[in-house]
């Protein structure tokens, strides 16, 4: 490694800056720790970048352990490619020796954050055989009636594996799946549903909390005027101990940005601001109420103000900071804060501050204003919001929604931008953006300081330590489902309502994105259950399979293959206590019991294995007994 003359140091938002000798400023008998400097790259990547002072005569480089050659440095700026020294994870820079030994600020140290580059899963320690399952898991689900599903992972600073399997838009508005429909490639963008909170308004807010701009504590009405509690009107829900105004706004008055966060505000989950066929106090659809909490369903800029007006008007259902409740309108709120204190919509404010300089060009809001066409975009409901036609209600989309949020509250309320819902995006470019959390900004961008990735992703409270603020965290196994049994207490991530799952592992420095659109497909019986979409009776749709799996292969599992084998014959036997009771092989549960049955019975043919082809015919043969029932 040796130095490269410069004309200046690049004007970047650095991870670190130093200022040597004694870059700490403490001086005592540890004067060791004044030498070193430590740092986050990955390796086979990294640069550090150097201003040597006027009366430099001697000065000594280490990077892990490896000189750099100073040797005759003049004054002025350098680089440095670290990327044969660089490792995963902690680095080291070490200056020693400057001499004159009596100079002050003789060498200035700028070291900007590493990026994503392209990899593969075995130099990363991933199996290749656990994401070739993943795969066909998902394709043989998809050639029997899943919509379509797109995943992005990432593990040391490399993009080590993306795919795409399924169909853009599966099935007609009346449920018969179109086998000709387009597949979704790695650029569909898809709907992140409450993923959104975290890339959104979660990120927005370290943003500025790392920028000093906001305080978690500050209260809500500070933020937004007395009217959020002036307004407040009575509602008497059912199952909620009724208060007095008095308390009720008093309960308003205290609520803090950092209850919204903890998903402690005491709002309801979901008022449904945009269905004027909606009971407040019962909190659900009735067709013959009258939602006293109406906003609007244009999406206009005038009904968002009223959303906002409506969320003032919003009583609590119980005291801020007693219960955990998780609530939309936490993130509506933390969204319309963020504009208020950026002075921009939540939208452009994400677009300047992260999108953009990451050169991130497939996430966004509202993508059919911002260049992209419908067929860009992997479709979600076949029948607007309506469930197959069981909610209907004034201003209700019944067109196949696609390229528009699903979210009623975001589309109709709120315009398609909020805090809550809203943003679209392929894998691949999640995937880059999720990295921030692992090392808090990415080539010349510094997003979030570790003292704020820290308070937002610590346990909220010891007996609630599945939530930081915001994140969902593994804690004691209380994620597995979306994380995996392998993930660390300190996993966090989020999952969508659409079908999108969003994992960061610090610990492994490994970032999973699975994303799907589960929900466009026929509803199956929207008198019991109009949420009850056929996509989500596939193990396609379980979302934390693909974490599990990827684990399953990592850094040297001795036998995956046959463990995986295994694994899978009891997902297939799993699968049956999925049915229901009358049994119908043309039902999706039952058509997802076929499909790890096929892909059991395919994958034990190619093995060969006689353990494995006995598993598959023991389930055969229980498929067939309940075919003859």
């Amino acid at each position: 490694m040796t130095l490269t003359r410069l004309d200046a140091i690049p004007d970047y938002q650095w991870q670190k800056t130093a200022v040597f000798p004694d870059w700490k400023g403490y001086v005592d008998d540890t004067l060791a720790m004044n030498s070193m400097l430590s740092f986050h790259t990955w390796h086979g990547q990294g640069a550090i970048y150097l201003r040597v002072g006027e009366q430099v005569e001697r000065f000594f480089l280490f990077v892990n352990g490896v000189r750099v050659d100073t040797r005759g440095a003049a004054p002025g700026a350098y680089a440095v490619d670290i990327s044969a020294a660089a490792l995963n994870g902690t680095n080291t820079l070490q200056i020693s020796n400057i001499l004159p030994a009596s100079l002050n600020g003789a060498v200035e140290v700028y070291i900007p954050y590493p990026v994503v580059l392209d990899g593969s899963p075995e130099e990363e320690g991933i199996d290749p055989a656990t994401l070739d399952l993943i795969g066909d898991l998902i394709e043989t689900d998809a050639s029997y009636g899943f919509p379509s599903a797109q995943l992005a992972v990432v593990r040391n600073g490399r993009l080590v594996y993306r795919n795409a399997w399924g169909r853009a838009c599966a099935y007609t508005p009346e449920g018969r799946f179109d086998e000709a429909a387009p597949r979704v490639t790695n650029d569909t963008l898809y709907d992140l549903a409450s993923v959104t909170k975290m890339f959104s308004a979660n990120y927005a807010l370290q943003k500025l909390a790392t920028e000093g701009r906001v305080d978690l504590d500050a209260r809500v009405k500070d933020l937004l005027g007395e009217e959020f509690v002036s307004e407040t009107i009575p509602i008497d829900y059912e199952g909620s101990e009724p208060v007095d105004m008095d308390t009720m706004r008093a309960w308003k008055a205290s609520l803090t940005l950092r209850d919204l966060l903890c998903h402690q505000g005491g709002f309801p989950a979901d008022p449904q601001y945009p269905n004027l066929y909606f009971d407040a106090a019962k909190r659900k659809y009735d067709a013959n109420a009258r939602n006293a909490l109406y906003s609007g369903c244009d999406g206009s800029a005038e009904t968002r103000e009223a959303t906002l007006r409506a969320i003032c008007k919003t009583p609590l259902m119980y005291r801020p900071g007693t219960k955990t409740v998780y609530s939309d309108v936490d993130y509506m709120l933390l969204g319309l804060i963020v504009e208020k204190i950026a002075g921009q919509r939540l939208d452009d404010y994400l677009r300047e501050t992260f999108f953009a300089p990451m050169g991130l060009e497939r996430i966004t809001y509202t993508p059919l204003k911002r260049g992209f066409a419908p067929s860009d975009c992997a479709a979600t409901e076949l029948n607007g919001n309506s469930r197959d036609g069981f909610l209907l209600w004034p201003g209700v989309r019944t067109r196949t929604v696609r390229g528009e949020v699903h979210d009623e509250k975001s589309h109709y309320a709120m315009g398609g931008v909020s805090g809550h819902a809203g943003l679209f995006a392929c894998a691949t470019d999640l995937a880059k953006l999720a990295t921030a959390m692992l090392t808090g900004g990415y080539g010349p961008c510094r997003f979030f300081s570790r003292a704020v990735m820290d308070a937002f992703t610590a346990p909220k409270s010891m007996d609630a330590a599945n939530w930081g603020l915001g994140w969902y965290r593994e804690g004691d196994d209380q994620r597995v489902w979306y994380f995996g049994t392998q993930a660390g207490s300190g996993v966090i991530g989020h999952q969508g309502w659409t079908g999108t799952l969003a994992m960061i592992d610090p610990a492994r420095q490994l970032v999973v994105i699975y994303l799907t659109n589960k929900i466009n497909s026929p509803v199956v019986d929207g008198r019991v259950n109009p949420n009850h979409f056929a996509g989500s009776c596939y193990t396609a749709s379980t979302l934390g399979f693909v974490a599990q799996l990827i684990s399953l292969g990592m850094d040297g599992a001795p036998n995956p293959a046959a463990q995986m084998q295994v694994l899978l014959s009891d997902m297939a036997a799993e699968s049956f206590k999925l049915l229901p009771e009358s049994f119908d092989p043309a039902h999706p549960a039952a058509r997802n019991v076929r499909s790890k049955l096929d892909l059991l019975r395919r994958r034990a043919g190619q093995s060969g294995d006689p353990e494995a082809l006995a598993l598959s015919e023991e389930l055969e043969a229980r498929w067939s007994a309940l075919n003859k029932k």
